[in-house]
């Protein structure tokens, strides 16, 4: 699954993950893969399994977003100094 981190808590080393409306799934710093806390907003990649007190999500990772290459999008040849 992927959302958003809704809260982070430093001092308690767990946060929120956003759930659209549902219940609140909490994510706690050793089920990171890759990283050692989240900041708020970013978006994470988990599995979500259910605990004794609601969802929990485990394996939680940063997503990674492709880059697009906007580097020469119409295909044109740039000259330099050139307007086009």
């Amino acid at each position: 699954m992927q959302t958003v981190v809704k809260k982070w808590f430093r001092n308690k080393n767990c946060g929120v993950l956003d759930n659209r409306g549902g219940p609140e799934i909490q994510v706690r710093k050793e089920d990171l893969v890759g990283c050692s806390f989240l900041k708020v907003g970013v978006i994470v990649e988990f599995e979500c399994h259910p605990g004794k007190q609601g969802l929990i999500a485990k394996k939680v990772s940063i997503f990674k977003q492709k880059k697009p290459n906007n580097r020469n999008k119409d295909n044109k040849e740039f000259r330099f100094g050139v307007m086009t």
